[in-house]
């Protein structure tokens, strides 16, 4: 039963997340923190950290990571698949429609049309975790708010955007960073 239910909740994440890993965010946590638990909400935000240092998709690796810790290797490969297989199907049927029909006003409104509503899928996904990271997922508290990740997170969106860093640089200074503070 619990190899369905990964399948199920995964085919969902790759049937609706259209815009990418960010855009999925919102709806990998729908069902693996809040409709079955599978996660608390700090696993959640490790799995994230996680999908993004390793080679991959962030469904994908998290479909991976939430089946293997549920049911182990067998659920690890039935909840990929389940994030897969609408994608594939998806991305081949559109491919044959987008050759055939590519030239139309309308499929060119279509695509423009489905952008803003990517794009808040990613800002709620990107503010859910800079809350958490900030605030210990407790919104509004300015008392616990998390100094030093606020710092590690301004440095960090600095080098990014004022300097020619590499992007795996600044994720091992804010490690660094983080390691150092929690000494101290």
């Amino acid at each position: 039963m619990i190899y369905l239910q990964l399948f199920w909740s995964f085919v969902q994440i790759g049937l609706f997340s259209f815009g990418g890993g960010y855009a999925a965010m919102p709806l990998i946590q729908g069902q693996v923190v809040t409709a079955h638990g599978w996660l608390s909400i700090a696993e959640f935000t490790d799995l994230i950290t996680i999908s993004q240092m390793t080679p991959g998709p962030i469904a994908v690796n998290s479909a991976t990571f939430v089946g293997l810790k549920i049911a182990g290797v067998p659920g690890a490969i039935v909840a990929t698949l389940g994030c897969i297989l609408p994608s594939c199907i998806i991305v081949t049927l559109l491919a044959k429609l987008y050759l055939k029909y590519r030239k139309l006003d309308i499929l060119q409104g279509i695509l423009h049309s489905l952008r803003p509503g990517v794009v808040a899928m990613i800002a709620s996904s990107g503010a859910f975790i800079l809350v958490n990271a900030f605030f210990g997922g407790k919104q509004g508290i300015l008392l616990q708010t998390k100094w030093e990740m606020v710092a590690i997170f301004i440095v960090a969106l600095l080098l990014l955007r004022k300097t020619k860093i590499n992007p795996i640089s600044v994720m091992l200074i804010a490690g660094v960073l983080r390691v150092v503070s929690s000494i101290f």
